[in-house]
Parts: C-alpha cells; structure tokens; sequence
C-alpha cells in the first residue's frame, strides 16, 4: 500500500494487523481495531495490557513489527498536526523551566514554525486554552509549581490549542483529584459534542459507563470493541482482566 493512499478514511483510527514486542515479550498482538469519528473512547484492559504501547505505535512512537494504522485514512506522517497527544504525566521532565502559557504555546509550533515566536494572537489563543481548563490565573506559573492536576490541565490546554480533530490522551485522570477529573471530562465531552474525536487511555472501570461511548477492551490482543453499552460486559470483563478482575458494578448493577 502506498503511503498517500487513502485506507479506510471514514475511520478516524484504523489499525490493522499491528504486533509490537520488546525484546522478545510481546507488547501487542495482531491488533485490529476501528474507532469511528466523533465518539470518546476509552481503552482499557489490566495493567501491562499494551494499552499505552498501542497509543504510542499509533503515534508513531514506539516501532511494531508488524502491521500499519492509518488516522482518517492516511498514516500518521500526513497527519501530525490533527492529532492533538497528552502523555503519561510521568513520562514529561517537569523540571524544565518553562512556565504554563510557553507550554500552551508550543502546541501552536507547528503551524507557527519552530523559528517563529508566538505573536499577540498565539498568545491569545493560549490563554483562551488555558481559560476552558481552568488554568488562566497560572499562566506565569513554572510547570514544577503547579500540583499534578494543574499539570494535567495545562497538557489538556497544549493539546487543545492546536485546534486537531483527533485528541488522544493517556490516563489522564490517574493521580489528579476529583474536581480536575470533574474539569477533564467535561472538556472532552464538549469536544465530542462537537464533533471530535476523543481516545483515552483509561484505568478506572467504575466510570467508564457513565464517561464514555466507545471502548476498546484489550489485553495484548483485542477481548473486545465497539460501543459501551455493548461491550460493556461481565464475559468480556472476566476475559481480559481474568482472575485480576477487582470488585466492579456490571451493566446490570450486579457484582461481579
């Protein structure tokens, strides 16, 4: 297949046959999986599933074996600047001395150019980001003053700046407090509203019914996807987390 050929574009992500190792554990296998456009997805499965591995081959980011993905039907080399990307909180050096509205900025790069500095305009854009998280008093703040929650939102702000109709986030509720969390999805769920397209690395089964449309359940290999209310249940459950499965309400309220 050609890379300027189109595959599957009425998909906003198309992943077909994709296997990623590390060294000589598999991380991934033969994954198949389609996330239509518009929806807020969540991807779930046990810790050490390939849920983050899946994120990151997708993006280009860690290389598979095999296997190719395609967003809105063209690989992820065409479309760099409409797919917006929060990281691990973990995985970003909050040291580095920059405060929150240059790190809005940098999600404008891109279409600025990397030599050019964000003028009157860019900057406005970055505090209207900052002001829908909830983030506009921090602007001047350095990143490694900010609690984690408050980092987390600036991400979301980065991401949200640069105006991408795919927005891919990895377990951006883990260690925030509730009220951030409160903050997170509902900005994600106005995006959907809004005709985005929302993918989110997620660890908390208990909200996934009442967070989201679509999921993908996996566990090196795909258990399951589709819509929630369909996907959503105690076989499917049991098949990806097994005996790790912790106490979790079914769809039908009953224990698990």
């Amino acid at each position: 297949m050609r890379e300027d050929q189109l595959h599957e574009p009425d998909q906003a992500l198309h992943v077909e046959d994709l296997t990623v190792s590390y060294g000589d554990t598999p991380a991934l296998w033969d994954i198949d999986l389609d996330i239509p456009p518009g929806v807020m997805c969540a991807i779930i499965g046990p810790n050490g599933a390939g849920k983050s591995t899946l994120i990151k081959a997708a993006l280009g980011l860690v290389r598979p074996v095999a296997g190719h993905v395609r967003f809105l039907g063209r690989p992820v080399a065409q479309m760099r600047g409409q797919i917006g990307y929060v990281p691990q909180r973990h995985s970003v050096d909050w040291d580095f001395p920059t405060n929150a509205r240059d790190v809005v900025e940098m999600g404008l790069y891109r279409s600025l150019g990397w030599f050019r500095r964000p003028g009157r305009a860019a900057r406005a854009r970055a505090l209207a980001a900052l002001a829908e998280v909830g983030m506009q008093d921090y602007a001047d703040r350095q990143i490694s003053q900010l609690s984690g929650g408050q980092q987390q939102r600036v991400f979301l702000a980065r991401a949200l700046v640069q105006d991408a109709p795919i927005l891919i986030l990895d377990e951006p509720m883990a260690g925030v407090d509730a009220a951030t969390e409160a903050v997170i999805i509902a900005l994600l769920k106005r995006l959907r509203d809004a005709g985005r397209t929302v993918i989110v690395v997620h660890h908390d089964l208990t909200t996934v019914q009442s967070y989201f449309d679509w999921m993908v359940m996996l566990n090196i290999r795909i258990i399951a996807q589709g819509p929630v209310r369909e996907t959503y249940t105690p076989e499917n459950l049991r098949a990806a987390y097994g005996r790790h499965l912790a106490l979790i309400a079914d769809p039908a309220g009953a224990a698990l």
